[in-house]
């Protein structure tokens, strides 16, 4: 099951994502916005992981 939230954007980065459903990239804006969402926890969790067990550690 998915979770509801909301989020506000400039409305360039609006217009932007719904250029890319348009241009048939993503099927839904919302599908475009989890996919950016995929893509930072990719690039930022495991830093963000390996820096909580180190403080959780060292306490």
């Amino acid at each position: 099951m998915m979770e509801r939230i909301t989020i506000r954007l400039p409305p360039q980065q609006v217009a932007m994502l719904e250029k890319l459903v348009d241009a048939g990239e993503f099927p839904t804006v919302s599908e475009a916005v989890r996919y950016a969402v995929r893509e930072l926890i990719e690039k930022k969790a495991n830093r963000v992981l390996r820096d909580s067990e180190q403080i959780s550690f060292e306490v």
